[in-house]
């Protein structure tokens, strides 16, 4: 199977690093993208500035062949926007002969197999090459490959609005009014929450961007109503992302937040579990438990700011190893899983955590992840690097480290669930606490979360960043 080219699904920033890296090897890829441009699912939200500066962006090997093409990759402490990141480092990425005669944009990858064998056939399903069947403008077709890199994101799976994982009763039927991801409310969308009393739910970095620009937006139009609803009650994670984020983009996030909530120019609502959506009178009334206590909420458009899952529906016909909860491969799923590791530290991982029974065949990039949340870009260019080598034959390569991650600060994780838990990261600056959560606890006249002030060191040698964490 030397002479068949390499798939690769997606033609975001890490399936066209994976297409770098192939043509570093000597190797042949062929892009498959959904989308009529590259980064199609980045243009989605390309009114966001990421976290990270262009040269956390920017893949090695990509950054060479542009350079033998005279083209200079973006380098630098810059923090791009999604648009900028196309512009300036796909599209021209996408135009190097190497990978732009394998680009194969508009093809929506329907299906993968191996040649002869489904799901249950054993027999030479290790000699087979990959079958990969995708569609167009023209109609069906196939591709024959000698290994699978899966790196098509999660971008089209977001997250139902419901805390059981469904869709609330109505939320399908309100979809018109309904926006999920990050939309341009301030921007490109902004008619539409201009003046309007408008429920984001969720927790993360995206629903705090839409907070703060919803925000921006009330400066405008002093009638937009912003209503924050936090599916659990953690909004010591706002807090704790703050001083203690080397990336100091994403920290801020949590500070302004912060800000805003004590102004009191959003309204929390925690812990908010929705149950119904209705239309009436020409508004959105949301049933829901507002801290046990059934409320109803009128709205007029709701932002689901909740995450993402992975789509494995062409993945039917291989053999794929899952954690049951993450969805993530078993191996790497204990390294990511939010309910234990709770300030987003991952370790530089490769092949060996990203292996599943169907050999040559890897996902990668925030699909790796399954249902875990904070990825960025550099893992998934240092997992393609791994990957890659691994295809090539360079069993040495692919077991290299050769990433250092900038820490989060952001902690999602309850003290108890593990004993690297930080409280909710650092206590915001002037408090007379330990850490976020002690500082929470003693706004509301309680006791606190254990902590000392006079002495919030960890115990000698424990991973913790304060003695209630140890």
């Amino acid at each position: 199977m030397t002479d068949l080219p390499i798939a690769v699904v997606g033609a975001g920033p890490v399936g066209l690093a994976a297409a770098a890296r192939l043509v570093e090897r000597g190797l042949r890829p062929v892009v498959f993208e959904q989308g009529a441009r590259v980064g199609a699912a980045l243009l989605e939200w390309g009114h966001v500035r990421v976290f990270s500066p262009w040269d956390y962006n920017v893949d090695e090997a990509a950054r060479a062949l542009l350079a033998d093409e005279g083209v200079a990759a973006p380098a630098g402490g810059y923090l791009p926007t999604g648009q900028e990141i196309v512009n300036q480092y796909l599209e021209p990425l996408s135009k190097v002969p190497s990978i732009a005669a394998g680009l194969r944009l508009g093809a929506e990858v329907t299906g993968i197999t191996r040649l002869g064998h489904d799901l249950m056939s054993n027999d030479g399903r290790a000699d087979a090459p990959f079958v990969i069947r995708y569609r167009d403008r023209a109609g069906e077709h196939r591709l024959v490959a000698r290994a699978v890199i899966d790196a098509s994101g999660t971008w089209r799976k977001p997250n139902p609005m419901g805390v059981g994982g469904l869709p609330v009763p109505g939320e399908a039927e309100a979809s018109d009014r309904i926006a999920y991801g990050i939309p341009d409310v301030a921007g490109a969308k902004r008619e539409f929450y201009a003046g309007k009393r408008v429920l984001v739910v969720g927790s993360g970095h995206s629903a705090i961007n839409i907070a703060l620009a919803l925000l921006e937006l009330q400066a405008e139009a002093p009638r937009t109503e912003v209503l924050w609803a936090l599916r659990r009650h953690r909004i010591g994670k706002l807090l704790g992302g703050g001083l203690n984020d080397q990336l100091p983009e994403r920290g801020a996030l949590g500070l302004a937040a912060k800000e805003a909530i004590d102004a009191g120019r959003l309204r929390m609502l925690a812990p908010f579990a929705a149950e119904r959506v209705v239309e009436s009178g020409g508004r959105l009334v949301v049933t829901a438990t507002l801290d046990n206590v059934s409320v109803k909420e009128e709205v007029d458009r709701i932002v689901v700011a909740t995450g993402f899952r992975p789509d494995f529906s062409f993945l039917r016909e291989v053999r794929l190893a899952l954690d049951p909860a993450v969805e993530a491969p078993p191996a790497l799923a204990p390294l990511i899983d939010p309910n234990f590791h709770s300030c987003g530290t991952v370790p530089p991982h490769g092949i060996d955590e990203l292996a599943h029974p169907e050999p040559g065949l890897v996902i990668v990039g925030s699909k790796s992840y399954g249902r875990a949340p904070t990825f960025l870009m550099a893992t998934g260019y240092e997992q393609v690097r791994s990957v890659v080598a691994e295809i090539a034959g360079d069993r040495a390569a692919a077991r290299e480290v050769r990433l250092v991650l900038p820490e989060t600060g952001v902690c999602s994780a309850p003290a108890a669930s593990h004993a690297s838990s930080c409280c909710g990261g650092p206590a915001p600056v002037g408090a007379d606490a330990c850490c976020a959560d002690d500082a929470i606890a003693k706004e509301k006249g309680e006791a606190g979360c254990g902590c000392s002030e006079k002495t919030p060191e960890p115990a000698a040698a424990v991973d913790s960043c304060c003695r209630s964490a140890a």
